[in-house]
Parts: structure tokens; sequence; C-alpha cells
């Protein structure tokens, strides 16, 4: 059967209106209709799209499904600005001279000597609340930075001398200078990178500038390596002599026990993808005023129609808050009572964006969909025990709502892994939660969720830790 076209009113500007026809019909999902969008009007770029609301008078609002989208319907994209990280200097170097020789095609430019250059950074975000964050997570390509101009002229030379005769150029002070630069760069990413990180700066490193390659080594990148571990190791030091306001720096100061081969434990770093695992607290606030602005958030929660000032509250007190659980580990019960505010769906995932600076529900939901074909694919072919759970699931997945699809793709995926959703998912049918508050005690985490036998579309779920209803959506 062939699906019918349909045609789109594309709103860019208020003079940039343009039609999008689709022989095929409406895309099956939001994932694939914004790819269409992207490959026909070439948009760089993330963006989002608005679509008119009927119950709203026709007001725009987000789009987070395909089903809101009618054949000559209207939308409007509008670009999403990424946030910039700002790098603020603090102190400098004196001027390095660099006067060693140069290979043979450089030596026109061995007089050449280094600029001055800044050897400690403050992290700051470029949103309106100053406060200073890392804005952006390690990047999927590492770019190596510019360096002081007297740097880039030696190692421009030094690439010619390479290509020509295959010469390494070999200059401790150059070495030293490239290595500062990178460790200034590294931090404003992370305080602590792993050995998979300085591996992919020190390719970038090499790529780039072959003329730096490790004589003797391999692959020509082990010195490099144990170089800059060093360095990033020395560059902290060197911000703790210069009390630098670092807390991801100052928890570690305590001496730590040795474990049983040798390495330190308990010290306190960032797990993969946390780009802010402890900022520093926003400039001009003290733990004091901070403190008191969570006492004056608990009086604003109890007031209706108040979450944009909760909103902004909770992203001042973001670094107060990290460090509340960094350093204390406190018990959910009493974190809760202390910052009731995070127990809300907006408010994880704005908390998620703080610390990992990617949109959970976004990211999440576009790639559950952009995969959904494929995972549906797989799943149809698995036998045995986890096959005979998953083809109910999948059996009437082309007539659910797209929010019931989603959940059976997540139940799905949870069998096919051998992780049975029981373990994290319990269904009621027809029960209040007046009923079940007896069952509930006894969970240490539970996602509970609520059906309706009269309303097949009523889902109401709750999430239980330690036995307490933390949340309701």
């Amino acid at each position: 059967m062939m699906s019918t076209p349909a045609k789109l009113r594309i709103i860019f500007e208020e003079d940039d209106i343009r039609k999008l026809s689709l022989p095929s019909g409406i895309p099956r999902s939001l994932t694939e209709l914004c790819h269409i969008l992207r490959k026909t009007f070439n948009i760089p770029g993330d963006f989002s799209v608005l679509y008119q609301d009927k119950d709203f008078d026709g007001q725009f609002c987000t789009l987070t499904g395909i089903e809101e989208v009618e054949d000559k319907a209207t939308l409007k994209v509008v670009k999403t600005q990424p946030a910039m990280l700002t790098i603020s200097p603090v102190a400098e170097l004196a001027e390095l001279d660099i006067d060693s020789p140069l290979p043979e095609a450089s030596s026109d430019n061995s007089s050449v000597q280094l600029s001055r250059f800044q050897d400690t950074i403050l992290l700051s975000s470029s949103d309106e609340s100053g406060t200073p964050h890392r804005s952006n997570p390690w990047p999927a390509k590492f770019e190596i930075p510019a360096f002081p101009h007297g740097v880039e002229l030696l190692l421009e030379a030094g690439n010619q001398a390479f290509l020509k005769d295959g010469t390494m150029l070999n200059n401790p002070r150059l070495t030293s200078s490239i290595l500062e630069k990178l460790a200034e760069v590294m931090f404003g990413y992370t305080a602590y990178p792993t050995g998979l990180q300085i591996l992919a700066v020190v390719e970038a490193l090499i790529e780039k500038y072959p003329c730096l390659r490790e004589p003797g080594s391999f692959n020509g990148l082990c010195g490099w390596h144990q170089r800059i571990k060093s360095k990033m190791g020395n560059y902290r030091t060197k911000l703790r002599c210069r009390q630098v306001v670092c807390p991801e720096l100052q928890v570690n100061l305590k001496k730590q026990r040795l474990n049983e081969n040798g390495s330190y434990k308990g010290i306190k770093r960032p797990k993969k993808a946390e780009v802010n695992y402890l900022p520093p607290l926003p400039f001009g606030d003290t733990e004091a005023t901070l403190e008191k602005e969570r006492v004056d958030m608990l009086q604003e929660i109890d007031k209706k129609n108040n979450e944009k000032i909760i909103a902004k509250k909770m992203e001042r007190s973001f670094a107060y808050r990290r460090l509340e659980v960094v350093k204390q580990c406190p018990s959910i019960q009493h974190f809760r009572a202390r910052w009731p505010a995070l127990f809300s769906e907006a408010q994880i995932e704005e908390e998620f964006r703080r610390i990992t600076t990617v949109h959970l529900q976004r990211t999440f939901l576009s790639k559950l969909d952009l995969y959904t074909p494929k995972l549906q694919e797989i799943f149809s072919k698995k036998g045995g025990v986890a096959g005979s759970k998953i083809k109910p699931l999948l059996e009437s997945f082309s007539q659910q709502h797209v929010e019931a699809r989603r959940e059976a793709m997540i139940r799905c995926l949870m069998e096919f892994l051998g992780e049975s959703s029981g373990e994290l998912i319990k269904d009621y049918m027809d029960d209040s939660r007046e009923a079940v508050k007896e069952d509930q005690a006894k969970q240490v985490l539970k996602i509970c969720v609520f059906h309706r036998s009269e309303e097949p579309s009523y889902i109401d779920v709750s999430i239980v830790v330690e036995g307490t209803e933390k949340m309701s959506v």
C-alpha cells in the first residue's frame, strides 16, 4: 500500500517561508523528519522543530512526536545555539627564548622567540548566570590548539625538514611550550584525562606535526603519551600552589590509602561523561550565600507557576549541590529533604545537562527512534526464553502509540541483553497508590507503572528508591 503524499509549510524566518513536499507521506518518526529537513534545506548545526498546537489557538509548541504532524501543517525550524567555553587568563609565565639549533631547512628561523603566553585558566560559561561550568564535553576528535606565533614558525619549519629528508625536530624548550599549551586546553575539558583521551591528543599532535614523532618508538607516540600524562599532574599541582579555586583538585588533597596493587584508593574523579564533576562556586558567591539561596528556594517550591524562579536558583546553586554530593555522599532521604526541587522530571533533566552538557531526554529518544527499525529486526530473530518474552511485545508494535512503542523497545532491549525487565519495572493493573504502598516499601529500586483496564491509554509512573516513592510522572 502506497503512502499518501503530503506537503508541509516550513517557517525559518518571518520573510523565509518554504514548502516541503513529501511524496512518501509523513515520516514515521521525528528523527526521520529532522533528517529530511536538514538534507532538503541544508540546515547546519542543531535545531528544534515547533508545531502549531490547536489546543492553544495555533501557538507554537516544541514538537516531541511525529503524531502531531499532519498534511499541510505548519512547522517552524529554530536553530539552537551551542554553549561556548571562554578561557580567562589568570597569570602568565616569563617569556621563553628558543635558541637551540633547528634542522637545516629551518635555519632562517632559528632566532625566532616564543611569544608570551598564559599558564592558568578559569572555566566560565557563556550563559546569563555566569556560573563557571564547563560547557563542552571531550570532543570526538581533539583539535590541536594554536601555539604561540614563535612555536608555530618552528613547527612549520620542522615539518618542511621532515618532509624533505625525514629529520625529526628535537628541541626540549619547544617541547615544554607545546606541553604547557596542551595541558591548558585539556584541563578545559577535564582535570583528569584518561589514557585513551591522552592517546587521542598525541595522535592528533603527531598527525598535524609529523616532525614531532618520537625517535626509537614503534609508533612515535609513547614518549609524548608519558610526557602529557606527567604534565597534567604537574599542571594540577601548579594550580593548587597558585591557590586557584578548583574544588575537583582540592577534594583529592587528603592523604589516600594505597591498594594492594600500589594505586591510590578513594580518589574522587569524574566518571565517564561527567564534564562538570565538581565545578567552582559562582563568582561572588560563597557556601554561606548559596545555603541561604537553598533555604529561600524551599519557600518558593510551595508557590504556583514558579518554575522559572526555581530553575534559576537551581542553576545558581549547582556547584554548591555537587560539593555536597561528592564530599558528603548523603542518603537519598536527607538529600531530598534539602533539595526537593531536584526531584522533578524537568530538574532531573536539567541537572543531567549541567553535569554532562547533554540533553538527556531529547538525545535518548532521538537515538532510540533512529535505531528502532534495526532493533525491531534484531529482536524478531531472537529465540529461546528471551525470544518468548520479546515476541508478545513486538506483535502489537505497529498499532501502538509512539510512547508505547518506545517503552516496548526498552523492555525488549532489557530481555535481549539477558536482564529481566521485571527486576526494574513493576506493573500494577487497576491498583491505587494506597493499595501498593506495602509492596513498594519492600523495593530497593523500582519503576512502578500503573495501568487502568477501562482506560488503555492511561499510564501513571512513579519511581521508588529504598522503599519510598521519590518522584511521580
